[in-house]
């Protein structure tokens, strides 16, 4: 264990979160995401047991949001939902991006297949046990001013 640092935030998982740079991807994605299929050879952590919310704001404790990309984070949007639907868990993540200083505008609703797209660019997929259906989430990562 390591002072300060989030519990949920493994070896594994921190070490592929510090070797990303400044505008790299990572999604965080539910239970039944495709995560191995679309992952193409790229990291798979798994956080089973935890939800989008819990999972997420443990990334987000060590993971600085790009200031520079206009909507630095995304959610799935729920297929043929109305503008501006968000399941429970889609509005935990808008809450703490809020929580970290941005827009609710600044989090990207996705259609589903385009969020399928997105992945195809992430650095990293982190699977939450999140069993809500379109409980999938993406952050642009920032840089530290030191």
């Amino acid at each position: 264990m390591l002072k300060g640092i989030d519990p949920l935030l493994t070896p594994e998982l921190l070490m592929h979160l510090c070797a990303m740079g400044h505008g790299e991807w990572v999604a965080v994605v539910d239970a039944n995401f495709t995560a191995d299929f679309l992952s193409q050879g790229k990291p798979v952590v798994r956080i089973p047991g935890h939800s989008l919310e819990r999972v997420s704001r443990a990334v987000l404790s060590v993971l600085p949001l790009a200031v520079d990309v206009a909507q630095p984070a995304a959610f799935m949007r729920v297929c043929h939902s109305a503008d501006g639907h968000r399941t429970a868990a889609q509005q935990a993540v808008v809450d703490l991006v809020v929580a970290e200083g941005f827009k609710p505008a600044q989090v990207e609703p996705v259609e589903r297949y385009a969020f399928y797209e997105k992945i195809k660019g992430a650095s990293l997929i982190v699977q939450s046990g999140e069993g809500t259906a379109y409980g999938n989430a993406l952050f642009c990562k920032g840089v530290i001013l030191v």
